[in-house]
């Protein structure tokens, strides 16, 4: 198929994951992982996203995950968690992870994806939905930048891992 023609459309599906979902929920990850050039940092197990997204007991899901059909195969994902804005005063919608395999690009489920969360948001009273893409990725920046979205160039994104968090969280004030 060449780069300007149509495909053929698809009955496109969007569902909340389940527990039974976590063997394809890691193997998105590792995916995304690959596409984004940073499997090596990947730690995530069934374990522990069974753990994180769906507990037994204790604490509530850190995050909850939809999972995108393409004529009732699973060919995406997203990955969520509301957060917090206090200059809003309201409750947003942060977007961890986002991926549709390369083969089913184009059908539009990356789209139905972001709708759905969209929706989400709207329906909990959010006041906004944030997410990050890496800077090379021109492809999805641009997907986003159609989509109404903003780029927010004034910010940068800081992170604490390993030692230097473990290091901070045992410091003395």
């Amino acid at each position: 198929m060449s780069s300007g023609e149509a495909k053929i459309p698809k009955k496109i599906a969007i569902r909340e994951a389940t527990v039974a979902d976590v063997p394809l929920i890691l193997f998105f990850v590792r995916e995304l992982a690959i596409y984004e050039k940073l499997f090596e940092d990947v730690e995530a197990t069934e374990e522990s996203l069974k753990a994180t997204l769906f507990p037994d007991s204790g604490p509530p899901a850190v995050a909850k995950v939809l999972i995108g059909e393409l004529d009732g195969k699973p060919e995406g994902f997203a990955v969520y968690f509301f957060n917090y804005s206090t200059f809003l005063s309201m409750n947003g919608i942060f977007l961890e992870d986002l991926f549709v395999k390369p083969a089913s690009r184009g059908y539009g489920l990356g789209k139905a994806l972001l709708l759905a969360l969209a929706k989400i948001a709207v329906d909990r009273g959010c006041g906004r939905m944030d997410w990050s893409v890496l800077d090379w990725n021109k492809p999805s920046i641009e997907f986003y930048k159609a989509l109404g979205a903003v780029a927010m160039d004034d910010w940068t994104t800081f992170r604490l891992t390993g030692d230097a968090l473990a290091k901070l969280g045992r410091a003395q004030t």
